[in-house]
């Protein structure tokens, strides 16, 4: 039972999750993982990485498991960030996830998976690794309207996932002239 113990504590902070070397580290066999699974108590979603059966879902719990599927190294990318923090109205029929490695094993078709830019520092929201939302926004700019991506500039913002400095910056990227105009206009006839 104390086995168990430990993997609980680590899938409790991961959304419910254990990896195959996450159990190792922590002292559990493969055999015991194994006996987990039969028991009920785990259950096998991919290679390597078993989930608790008994976990309180939350709205984050499907890009944990595509970041922990694709494996080590592996971070969110482009709108799947936008649709995990709520920005720009997206809604992608996969979640884009970004990998240092070359994924051989078999994934599920909700999971899209693209080569990771060397330059990138990914970061982490929630607890699961990420591009940054302002790197998002930049990259979604040619899938997503820009009234959207400027909506979602000022949403971040709020949110405190973009500093003063980048806001500035995207605004001017993202900002429709007729939108500079109104908002001019408005401020002068008050």
């Amino acid at each position: 039972m104390a086995r168990f113990d430990d993997i609980y504590e680590i899938a409790a902070d991961n959304y419910g999750l254990v990896t195959f070397a996450e159990a190792l580290d922590a002292g559990v066999t493969s055999v015991e993982l194994r006996r987990f699974v039969k028991d009920g108590r785990l259950e096998r979603i991919g290679q390597g990485v078993y989930k608790l059966t008994r976990y309180i879902p939350t709205p984050y719990d499907q890009y944990a498991e595509a970041v922990a599927l694709v494996g080590p190294g592996a971070y969110l990318h482009g709108e799947s960030v936008l649709a995990m923090h709520d920005l720009a109205l997206v809604n992608p029929l996969k979640i884009s996830v970004a990998s240092p490695k070359r994924v051989r094993k078999k994934l599920p078709g909700w999971i899209s998976v693209i080569p990771a830019n060397n330059t990138e520092i990914p970061t982490n929201y929630e607890g699961i690794p990420s591009q940054s939302v302002a790197d998002a926004l930049q990259f979604s700019k040619k899938s997503v309207m820009k009234e959207r991506l400027a909506d979602a500039v000022q949403d971040a913002a709020r949110e405190g996932l973009i500093d003063e400095a980048t806001e500035v910056t995207l605004r001017k990227e993202f900002s429709q002239p007729w939108r500079l105009s109104n908002q001019t206009a408005g401020a002068t006839s008050i």
